[in-house]
């Protein structure tokens, strides 16, 4: 398998990000020529991903002082932001940060809700908010 898998790295290439390869018409291919538009993902795959983004959120957590004095809902709030906003954008939240680090949840709370992104994501900012506010897992 090994020599199988060498060549066909080989002849595909490996590619990081998607591309379109060369036939007609153009299919969406990602990896060793893994064709998106007619295969898609498995659940397994869709799950390993989502592993690795939430493995990476959580580093990311982890580098902010104030996050290990958060309890398990509110440092999921935390990740769920990162990986919703991605770190350079949740940057941008000085002042929820800075509410964080006191310690003070329903201003955090309020900070969030007075954002562009409450705007664009609607009821996950009312659920992200109730959860920091609470410092409880929502149910459902």
């Amino acid at each position: 398998m090994d020599k199988l898998i060498e060549m066909i790295k080989h002849h595909e290439g490996v590619r990081h990000k998607p591309y379109y390869d060369t036939a007609t018409p153009p299919k969406l291919t990602i990896g060793v020529g893994r064709n998106l538009d007619d295969n898609g993902l498995s659940d397994d795959e869709i799950d390993y991903l989502l592993a690795n983004d939430l493995k990476r959120c959580q580093a990311e957590a982890e580098t902010y002082p104030w996050f290990s004095d958060l309890n398990e809902p509110r440092k999921a709030c935390i990740i769920g932001l990162l990986f919703n906003l991605g770190k350079p954008r949740w940057d941008k939240f000085v002042k929820a940060q800075a509410r964080l680090a006191e310690g003070a949840y329903t201003e955090c709370a309020a900070e969030l809700l007075n954002s562009r992104w409450a705007a664009q994501v609607g009821k996950r900012a009312e659920d992200t908010a109730a959860m920091m506010i609470s410092g409880e897992w929502m149910d459902g």
